[in-house]
């Protein structure tokens, strides 16, 4: 008779190793790991933008955008002419006084203080140029306008 060739031994009678497939009994937290950078990285980004949240319709511009560490004191004119420090209603004349006691509370040199003012399209240009040659005349020369980029849709900067 023939050789009986059992199905777990190859042709020289010795077994072949098949490993069995095991529960895991550990949770992968790699996808979790992921998930969470993505949404570190996504918080990162918007968080800027959240910072002042007066609704001004910036007017376009193809110039780049202005990096700082520093974080600016930005003034916000709106359509109806209101100005707005940060995000607090001011008057034009209380905003010198007010912008030398957030330079003190800083403890940085006027010089170094940079202010943003972001004036709504619709607002007259002597509005504008009011405002800034208040914040001028009160000893801050780093002051700029914020414009819209033509690729924003919505918020602002």
């Amino acid at each position: 008779m023939g050789a009986h060739i059992d199905p777990g031994t190859r042709s020289g009678g010795r077994a072949f190793y098949r490993p069995r497939m095991r529960v895991m009994s550990e949770i992968n937290v790699t996808p979790f790991v992921d998930v969470m950078l993505v949404l570190l990285i996504v918080f990162m980004v918007t968080a800027p933008l959240l910072t002042v949240g007066v609704p001004v319709d910036l007017p376009k511009t193809k110039a780049a955008s202005i990096n700082d560490d520093v974080e600016p004191i930005v003034l916000s004119i709106r359509d109806n002419g209101q100005i707005y420090l940060q995000e607090t209603p001011i008057e034009l004349d209380a905003i010198a006084p007010r912008l030398q006691a957030i330079q003190e509370a800083r403890g940085v040199a006027s010089e170094q203080l940079r202010i943003y003012v972001r004036g709504d399209k619709a607002i007259n240009y002597g509005r504008v140029v009011e405002v800034m040659g208040t914040v001028n005349v009160a000893g801050f020369s780093k002051v700029a306008l914020l414009a819209k980029l033509p690729d924003q849709e919505s918020g602002g900067n």
